[in-house]
């Protein structure tokens, strides 16, 4: 019995000298909790086997959107009993199946399975202590709002959250899921409106984020969204939208917005996107919204149709550029750019059929387009197209924003990506892809197979502390980094990543500004 005695005495003192130290001048902060109550319950985590960080994978942040809630707000998160183990990641959305193609090989695409409908899920990777209060980095994917998810290898948070981020990135529907609007929806909607489902979830995230994210050791008051690519066109919408005012505070935005028309993914009327939902049931053979309810995932998916976000006259009450240009969206300090080979050709013309079709489409117009995308040669024909297709998608639109955000209080800091990611030989054409920037930004080369070199190392490193910092601060300045100046219309100052980074006047300024004004009819 003195033998137990003493062990029990020797285990209560040892718990109090960890305690204590851990509350210690030496060591003030204290480790997160072994569980943490969240809502809807309690949630544990994984600490990493390399760093001081935990994962929280797989927290559901509101009920599945399955059955009845099919097309529907989103709805409060449904409680369990005990703790629930967030060690893996929750279902991606529901989508076709992941095919590599192109240089997106698996690193760039969500894991084959679970996809589901069921799939309201964010991720939390946090330092293994609550204090300080931390500023949250919330990650929005892209994958032009028919695909995508949290679990993409290359989003991995614990790189960031090592640098005293708390990272969260977070699932929303996707396609026909995400987007549907139909005349019954709206009526059976409390605002009598349809189709943003996507943008919903992404507001009940952030939602969740501002009543939770302190016990994770995070700031609700310090909250940047970003996204890339359709990702970046969220962040966009969020900005714009009155129902998502007060939820963040700065925002990055990396190659897309809708401040210009896109000609692969445009914002529709809900009238239109109505009348659009009533054809697609009709080719579903659905004549009401309960048959539609009672369709499998798979055959909805059938529906011959694209999906996006719709100007709804809630979420967004106006066409985001219209938002802007009326000083209307929620002002605050934002980062951009794009990258400097992020084309989407799908067929190359000619020299001659080029010449030709630019002829036709610029009128008086086409010996200056001509100019600025010349095709004297097949090579030339070819790079030209690249470039056309990089200012429709993704430049033009960024120069805009990034030229409006110029002449508001807010500040803007602009990047041009065009560091060629090291390849096989098969991958080297796609130079500064699409995407291709985002394992830099987020320290996470490891992740991707691809033979890296010193240089792209001390890159990533740069990146990520410039986006840390912004994170912080709302300035990415800091450190012994170059000074990367704030943008403004006359200078036009930019800071170029290639294998390192160095400030630059914004490349091709001259071009862009002649395709915004084609853009908009100027």
């Amino acid at each position: 019995m003195k033998k137990l005695y003493s062990l029990v005495v020797c285990a209560v003192l040892a718990g109090a000298a960890v305690l204590f130290y851990s509350f210690s001048s030496k060591n003030p902060a204290a480790f997160l909790p072994g569980f943490i109550n969240v809502e809807g319950g309690q949630v544990s985590g994984v600490k990493s086997e390399t760093s001081d960080v935990i994962s929280f994978k797989g927290i559901p942040f509101a009920s599945p959107p399955v059955g009845n809630l099919r097309w529907k707000a989103p709805q409060p998160v449904e409680h369990w009993t005990g703790v629930k183990k967030c060690d893996a990641f929750g279902p991606s959305p529901m989508q076709a199946k992941p095919v590599p193609f192109g240089v997106y090989t698996k690193e760039f695409l969500i894991p084959d399975a679970p996809i589901s409908e069921d799939c309201l899920y964010l991720n939390v990777w946090a330092k293994n202590n609550i204090a300080p209060k931390k500023p949250v980095f919330v990650w929005i994917y892209g994958g032009g709002f028919s695909s995508g998810g949290a679990g993409v290898p290359i989003y991995d948070g614990e790189a960031m959250a090592k640098k005293g981020v708390i990272f969260v990135s977070i699932n929303y529907r996707v396609g026909i899921f995400g987007f549907l609007a139909h005349p019954e929806l709206s009526k059976e909607s409390p605002g009598n409106v349809s189709g943003n489902y996507a943008l919903l979830d992404q507001i009940e995230a952030l939602k969740w984020v501002k009543k939770n994210i302190a016990k994770f050791g995070g700031d609700p008051n310090n909250v940047t969204i970003a996204g890339q690519s359709a990702g970046s066109m969220s962040v966009n919408c969020l900005i714009a939208s009155p129902v998502a005012k007060g939820l963040f505070n700065k925002a990055i935005a990396e190659s897309g917005s809708f401040m210009v028309a896109n000609p692969l993914i445009q914002s529709k009327t809900l009238k239109d996107a109505e009348a659009e939902g009533v054809k697609v049931a009709t080719t579903l053979h659905a004549n009401t919204l309960e048959e539609l309810r009672k369709l499998s995932a798979e055959d909805l998916m059938k529906a011959p149709a694209r999906f996006s976000p719709i100007v709804d006259g809630y979420v967004l009450p106006e066409p985001v550029a219209q938002i802007f240009a009326e000083h209307k969206e929620n002002s605050i300090p934002l980062l951009t750019g794009w990258n400097a080979d992020e084309a989407f050709v799908f067929k190359y013309q000619t020299k001659e059929e080029f010449k030709k079709d630019a002829e036709q489409q610029y009128g008086k117009g086409a010996e200056a387009f001509l100019k600025f995308f010349p095709a004297n040669t097949e090579e030339e024909a070819v790079n030209s197209q690249n470039k056309l297709s990089r200012d429709m998608i993704f430049a033009a639109s960024g120069y805009k924003w990034a030229s409006m955000q110029a002449s508001r209080k807010a500040p803007v800091y602009v990047y041009y990506f065009q560091h060629k990611l090291p390849a096989t030989p098969d991958f080297e054409k796609y130079g500064a892809f699409h995407t291709g920037e985002v394992a830099y930004i987020m320290d996470d080369l490891k992740f991707l197979n691809r033979p890296w070199k010193p240089a792209d190392y001390v890159l990533a490193n740069q990146m990520s502390a410039y986006w840390v910092n912004f994170i912080k601060t709302g300035n990415p300045n800091g450190g012994n980094l170059s000074e990367w100046p704030k943008y403004n219309k006359s200078k036009s100052r930019v800071i170029v990543f290639d294998d390192k980074a160095m400030t630059s006047p914004l490349p091709d300024k001259e071009e862009l500004k002649f395709m915004l004004g084609h853009l908009e009819g100027k």
